[in-house]
């Protein structure tokens, strides 16, 4: 083959994948495995197209066009850790307390410092931005191959066909970690899956899926939001449980709520209401702590027994606060599985710039599309976007 030829060869390559991002990508991609542009077009006819560079560009096109079929997601990819080969699906959908905010921070965490491969879903309005607590999602059946389900949702009912793909991954006990909200996930009036639905009132799946599986629905405020913090205090019986190694000093901006976990289920911590936002407010004398983390098992139809860490804090700005997010990464680490590989002292660093929003009904930032939070380096979420649909 003459180098004219091997030129053209390589020409075509070069089109296919433009024809798919741009050609500045391209670049870069081939900067990233070490080979240029000149170097492929001076290889001698004996030598072979770069492994690398192939690959690359494979995966490079397919995660594209991922991203086009998809505007739902954003996925992050680890590759070395105790994770690696690992599938964490992430659905984020509710109205107040900034899940689109915690849960890509909390993936970008699992994937870059611990190689978990981290899918996370977001609902969208009718244009393919985010919209907190929208019904409008696709893509679930991601679900089919995740070894565990991180959820923050509120009220939700999905279409049919994306709330099957739920139902199949509790049917065969997949394990799950719910934040906050999703102790009222569902608020399914009618039809098949109404029994899942937050307030359900058979004695079969009695309160339904927050009840059944994650130890509790909604059962109310505690503390009051915005003028009442919570101090987190471990649980005196449970100081030597793995989700719990090197977890201290935890402080949260989120109100406490009632709860009562279904037995039985094993209390991690509890929670101190404060009179007042900072970490050293006083307490108020009136409120007895009350359980705000714990773990449990489901059955399955097949009878296995699915992994489950509950906690009714995890606002966005809860997880700015090391101790509560070492907590939660600690717990996506036991739900897979991987108790054994955690230690007190790994890197539950922030990646990335991380700006979240004081929550409120409405309050989150207008104007994202989940591409925009792709990568490691982009903001969650830019400060640029308004809070708000005023002028």
């Amino acid at each position: 083959m003459s180098r004219k030829s091997n030129r053209r060869s390589y020409r075509r390559r070069a089109t296919i994948f433009v024809n798919g991002a741009s050609s500045v990508l391209a670049i870069l991609l081939a900067l990233a495995v070490d080979v240029s542009w000149g170097q492929i077009q001076g290889q001698n006819e004996d030598q072979q197209p770069s492994q690398g560079l192939e690959e690359k560009l494979e995966e490079f096109g397919s995660q594209d066009a991922t991203r086009r079929v998809n505007p739902h997601l954003v996925v992050y990819e680890g590759t070395e850790g105790p994770g690696a080969g690992k599938h964490i699906v992430l659905i984020a959908g509710d109205h107040e307390y900034r899940s689109e905010e915690i849960l890509p921070a909390m993936a970008r965490i699992l994937a870059k410092n611990f190689g978990f491969k981290c899918s996370v879903f977001f609902t969208l309005d009718d244009e393919g931005f985010i919209e907190p607590g929208s019904s409008n999602i696709r893509g679930l059946d991601a679900l089919e191959n995740a070894d565990l389900l991180i959820l923050g949702l509120r009220f939700q009912d999905f279409p049919a066909e994306e709330m099957q793909h739920v139902i199949n991954y509790l049917e065969r006990g997949g394990p799950i970690f719910g934040i906050r909200t999703s102790t009222h996930a569902f608020r399914i009036e009618e039809g098949p899956f109404a029994k899942y639905s937050w307030n359900y009132e058979g004695e079969e799946y009695e309160k339904g899926f927050g009840r059944q599986v994650l130890g509790e629905t909604w059962a109310g405020h505690y503390g009051t939001n915005h003028e009442q913090s919570s101090r987190i205090l471990i649980h005196e019986d449970q100081v030597v449980h793995p989700i719990l190694r090197g977890v201290r000093n935890m402080h949260v901006q989120s109100g406490g709520y009632f709860a009562d976990p279904l037995p039985p289920s094993t209390v991690l911590a509890v929670g101190q209401v404060l009179n007042g936002m900072d970490a050293d407010s006083l307490p108020d004398p009136e409120k007895e702590l009350m359980p705000v983390a714990w773990v449990r098992h489901y059955e399955a139809k097949d009878g296995t027994q699915g992994r489950v860490f509950t906690t009714t804090h995890g606002a966005s700005e809860d997880f700015l606060n090391p101790g509560f997010r070492r907590m939660l990464i600690n717990a996506a680490l036991w739900t897979s599985g991987l108790e054994d590989v955690i230690a007190p002292e790994s890197d539950v660093s922030l990646v990335g710039p991380y700006n979240p929003v004081t929550f409120s009904f409405g309050g989150y930032r207008r104007g994202v599309k989940p591409a925009d939070l792709a990568g490691w380096d982009t903001p969650i979420m830019s400060s640029k976007k308004p809070t708000s649909d005023g002028p």
